[in-house]
């Protein structure tokens, strides 16, 4: 008989983990959330929020004061030695967003997170590692190394890339090496370049980047830097010791899987003496510049991986976040696509828990997430390939082609939506809608079932003005043109009832997690979508 009881258990306390958590919380679920790390982690890991990122945790009530304690690195400009090639200006896209892309570390996005959990009721338990899990028809029994045993109704996996719930449910994550080494660092540097914006330089030897930090101490000196470093010195590890990420060597298939790791270097190969004096080598040599390297406040070494897993649930075990996808580090994907995953899971999950859904509305999470994945993925694989060009003509594309096409204004606003993750859509997943409804949608250049909201601008039921994504929060929302007459609403789900003030003369119900459920030109007709969707999992 297992020791303890809940209706959830969560398995990780990284930022998809405590978003998971947050979401079933405002619904309220019971959740337990366990890791096996010793306490929070303190590095700053991952160190940017895109916008999408930051409308997640505000609906989550978890942004706090993120913005003001982030840096605004708007701009990328880089170089050939001191020379200036292109320049990409960054910014928020519009759609009236929470908070504009943040240089923020990831130890205070999971601090700010695990402040709304405790609000919520809920502590993180650290210590726990997974042993294993049993199914049953009812629910997931998890053994912890401590002895103790978890009974829970659903588990969810948010543990990382080596994820301990992927490998117990048997849920394999094929994938490929990308690149050879790269050097991670949080160092204080003294130097002359501006903080206004992130620098990359274009180098023989393998790229340099370098982007702002916020520092808590207030020195304004604290600098992300990453190198790759394929021809740098040999490990001086353990003999015998693993790569510092799980990947296949080229001997072995494309789907093998992983031994054990972390994407972003959790086994360091280098001692941090040896990648500290190594970016001492290659600040000048890359840019050019009289470069102090001062002290440091983390120090890491990664491969770059490709993988995504074949599956998102196995019976009454999830995977999210790292566990189902792992990403290169360029352009901020990897936690922004988690938080997502998380989001999309917690409102579904809390359905069905709260028995107001039935069980077939969770595969729409995988019909909707796995998609998005592997779109992100082909992305990012593509900037990696760009990054590390060896051959003769795949730095001649990079250095004079693709260069001289991102200086162009249309593509910096291309990408710039592009990496905010805002162009999202489930138009064509299980709860999406037909062909000829999107192609409507598309000619009309109207918002389709499935596409994200903007935050528009509406008015309560009492008439005090709002915008639309702080009345979610893990809510239903109904935006009609007018407040006359009763939606029809599902028992136990009542969304907010809200008056549209953007002259469209139709009804919008819309998802907790910012996406349209459904349109009409009836408000009551909602009510009977909405009951066919939680009995069936489908919307058509």
């Amino acid at each position: 008989m297992a020791d303890e009881v809940t209706d959830v258990l969560v398995v990780g306390a990284g930022p998809t983990g405590l978003a998971l958590a947050c979401g079933l919380r405002l619904q309220g679920v019971g959740v337990r959330v366990v890791d096996r790390r010793p306490a929070p982690a303190t590095t700053s890991r991952a160190n940017f929020v895109h916008v999408r990122g930051s409308e997640v945790l505000d609906r989550l009530g978890a942004l706090g004061d993120l913005p003001q304690r982030s840096v605004r690195a708007m701009r990328i400009t880089t170089y050939l030695g001191d020379r200036p090639m292109m320049r990409i200006r960054f910014g928020d896209p519009g759609l009236r967003t929470a908070a504009p892309p943040m240089v923020v570390s990831q130890a205070l996005v999971e601090g700010e997170l695990r402040r709304r959990l405790a609000e919520l009721g809920v502590t993180p338990e650290w210590g726990a590692s997974l042993a294993g899990l049993v199914q049953d028809d009812e629910g997931v029994t998890a053994e912890l190394d401590d002895g103790r045993s978890v009974r829970a109704r659903w588990l969810v996996g948010c543990d990382g890339t080596s994820s301990a719930v992927r490998g117990a449910a048997g849920i394999r994550a094929p994938g490929a090496r990308l690149s050879e080494r790269f050097l991670l660092a949080d160092v204080h540097l003294d130097w002359d370049l501006d903080r206004t914006g992130t620098s990359g330089w274009v180098h023989p030897t393998g790229m340099l980047g370098a982007m702002p930090m916020p520092d808590d101490c207030g020195r304004a000196d604290l600098w992300r830097l990453i190198a790759y470093d394929p021809q740098g010195p040999a490990s001086e590890g353990p003999e015998g010791s693993e790569p510092d990420a799980a990947e296949p060597d080229a001997a072995e298939p494309d789907d093998a899987e992983p031994r054990a790791a972390d994407a972003y270097g959790k086994r360091s190969r280098l001692t941090e003496a040896q990648i500290l004096d190594r970016f001492r080598e290659i600040l000048p040599e890359r840019t050019g510049r009289e470069v102090w390297v001062l002290d440091s406040e983390w120090l890491s070494e990664f491969t770059i991986h490709r993988r995504l897993a074949d599956r998102y649930r196995r019976g009454r075990v999830f995977i999210a976040g790292d566990a189902a996808h792992a990403h290169a580090p360029f352009g901020g994907q990897g936690m922004l696509t988690g938080l997502g995953d998380a989001e999309n899971l917690a409102w579904k999950l809390a359905l069905v828990v709260r028995g107001l859904a039935s069980d077939a509305l969770l595969d729409t999470y995988e019909g909707e997430r796995r998609p998005l994945a592997t779109d992100v993925l082909r992305g990012t694989a593509n900037v990696t390939r760009i990054n590390v060009a060896s051959s003769a003509v795949g730095r001649f594309v990079r250095d004079h082609v693709l260069i001289r096409l991102f200086n162009q204004p249309w593509i910096q606003r291309w990408a710039t939506f592009t990496t905010s993750q805002l162009w999202v859509s489930y138009r064509t997943g299980p709860l999406g809608v037909g062909p000829a409804e999107r192609a409507a949608a598309r000619l009309r250049r109207r918002t389709c079932v499935g596409d994200r909201v903007p935050n528009l601008d509406c008015v309560r039921a009492d008439g005090t003005p709002t915008r639309l994504h702080g009345e979610l929060g893990g809510r239903w929302a109904l935006l009609a043109p007018s407040s006359d007459g009763v939606a029809g609403a599902e028992p136990g789900v009542e969304p907010t009832r809200l008056t549209r003030t953007d002259g469209v003369a139709e009804a919008w119900l819309v998802r907790p997690d910012g996406h349209l459920a459904w349109r009409g030109a009836d408000a009551a007709a909602s009510g009977p979508w909405l009951a066919e969707v939680l009995r069936t999992g489908a919307a058509r």
